[in-house]
């Protein structure tokens, strides 16, 4: 009979072990299946002198030896089942491909030529024979039929191929976002068949322009619908490809044609400041500094004192341009750079300005859910959107303490507020969704708003200033009458500590034909929250950028 050893400690259960004192094995059950019927020795100390040797394997440890070489035989035979049933699955894959190679994807050189469209226009041409181009944003291949949804970015359609391109071999290993080049003729759909804009293209012929990956790298591995936000920011670039942030982005274009086309029709002139600057806006703490060819400049907060110098030369003016804010926020309604839309109106009183902010905000809006594809975004985003009404609802600084006050709100130091206290987000939010309208809040106390703003007439401790503020979002707009006496000016920079000399061109504007005048800026993600029903802003900007994020 031959014999085996057995080492817990520094045996081991593999094809290594021989089962010899120097190569032993690590568990009797795995040498008893290795070497049926074979004596077990196993490695054991003495109980009289203490010291370790190879003795033979005790009845009960050996019985439960044998039931479990019994277990890993059957445990063996299993896998080898198993591997047999998967190479036999290889071989008919394979044989099945072989057969698919022979199908060769070819076009009728009979048929018509195929017009090459955009998605957007396929409801102009039912009955075509067209070519369309995109990305593969739904697959389900059956047997014997084919069915793609594709985006090329201006809509998708449904494309169904048959016979020959269903069966092919490039058919079965399509991917989730390929590239695909597809020709056929786009018909209606019959009764009780759904699909987008209500018909589909029978394809007669595609060619594969990009394959994407399969396995783990594939889309839906990268970009899943659940993920971390974080994960999912990281993917950005991929993530910008699912219907909802693709619909927002869409919504986000119409709103800046909206807006545009509203200033046009009032009559002002788009102009571009610079990004680049070396005088402050908002205040110090917010500034993002650079090195400007050895000097000290920074990314601008506004371009709020430029647009200003341009009245006496343009008349009113606006800019769409990126505003930069190093606040290390992470309130889901600040980023660090965003897209700010600010003007300037000479001639004004602080009524005029109220009046253009309402007709300024209802009829973009407007213009937004009057073009029928936007609308029909809005409403997939936002079902329950209701659009604003005029005139919105004016409440003085004094008022709203005194809601706050009533509705047991208190400020940031846990007491009731009191004249001069700052509003917090919380508490504006909590007035706001409340009273579940937009608000004009106006006359703002000047120790809390910046120095360049008009004190009121009839009570100089408070300013023309008006914060817009919209349910769910909260402020979209800022603005207020601009100071335009020289002197005052002057006392207000000084006030701020800053330096006067810095703000000779902006001062000048009082020197050379002041006038009364007043703008605003106005927060493009915010507003796009508040229309399209997003929990955050960083959602309704291409490449959110804030406070430990600037990637990708």
């Amino acid at each position: 009979m031959s014999q085996v050893h057995v080492n817990e400690k520094t045996g081991v259960d593999s094809a290594e072990a021989k089962g010899t004192e120097q190569q032993p094995f690590a568990t009797a059950a795995y040498a008893l299946y290795v070497t049926p019927g074979a004596k077990v020795l196993v490695y054991k100390q003495s109980e009289e002198d203490e010291t370790f040797s190879y003795v033979e394997i005790s009845a009960s440890a050996l019985k439960k030896a044998v039931k479990g070489a019994e277990g890993l035989k059957k445990k063996a035979e299993k896998q080898a089942k198993l591997e047999e049933q998967r190479k036999l699955k290889e071989q008919e894959a394979t044989a099945k491909l072989a057969e698919l190679d022979l199908i060769k994807i070819e076009e009728d050189p009979s048929l018509p030529a195929a017009k090459k469209i955009k998605l957007r226009t396929i409801q102009d041409h039912l009955e075509t024979r067209v070519l369309v181009q995109g990305w593969i944003h739904r697959l389900r291949v059956q047997k014997g039929v084919a069915f793609i949804t594709l985006r090329d970015g201006t809509g998708f359609i449904q494309a169904v191929l048959s016979g020959d391109l269903a069966k092919a071999r490039q058919t079965q290993e399509l991917t989730l976002e390929s590239t695909v080049v597809i020709k056929g003729v786009i018909s209606k759909l019959p009764e009780g068949k759904t699909a987008p804009g209500g018909v589909e293209l029978k394809a007669d012929y595609y060619e594969i322009v990009g394959l994407a990956p399969s396995g783990d790298d594939a889309f839906t591995n990268k970009v899943q619908e659940n993920a971390d936000p974080s994960l999912l920011l990281d993917q950005r670039h991929l993530a910008l490809r699912g219907e909802s942030l693709s619909a927002v982005m869409k919504v986000r274009a119409a709103f800046l044609g909206a807006v545009r086309r509203f200033f046009a029709e009032e009559g002002l002139l788009e102009v571009t400041p610079p990004c680049m600057v070396q005088t402050q806006v908002e205040g110090g703490s917010t500034l993002f500094k650079m090195d400007y060819y050895g000097e000290e400049a920074y990314l601008t907060q506004s371009s709020q004192l430029y647009l200003e110098t341009c009245l006496p030369a343009l008349g009113d003016v606006y800019c769409v341009q990126e505003s930069f804010r190093a606040e290390k926020s992470h309130t889901r309604r600040h980023l660090s750079e965003y897209t700010h839309i600010e003007s300037e109106l000479a001639f004004i009183e602080f009524e005029d300005l109220l009046s253009h902010l309402e007709r300024l905000i209802t009829k973009t809006v407007q213009y937004v859910l009057e073009d029928p594809v936007t609308a029909a975004l809005v409403k997939q985003l936002n079902p329950n959107f209701q659009p604003p009404k005029m005139p919105f609802l004016r409440m003085e600084y004094i008022q709203a303490l005194d809601w706050l006050n009533e509705h047991g709100v208190l400020n940031e130091d846990g007491e009731k507020f009191k004249f001069g206290d700052d509003i917090a987000e919380a508490a504006e939010r909590k007035m706001t969704d409340t009273i579940n309208q937009p608000i004009l809040l106006i006359r703002f106390p000047v120790e809390i708003k910046s120095f360049y703003m008009q004190k009121c007439k009839d009570d100089p401790r408070v300013t023309e200033s008006v914060d817009v503020l919209i349910p769910n979002v909260g402020e979209i707009t800022g603005g207020s009458m601009r100071t335009y006496d020289h002197d005052e000016l002057l006392a207000g920079i000084k006030r701020e500590g800053l330096d006067a000399d810095a703000y000779y061109w902006f001062i000048d504007q009082r020197k050379y034909g002041t006038c009364p005048h007043g703008g605003y800026g106005l927060g493009t993600e915010r507003i796009l929250a508040w229309l399209c029903d997003r929990f955050t802003v960083r959602d309704c900007s291409l490449y959110p950028r804030f406070s430990g994020r600037c990637k990708p």
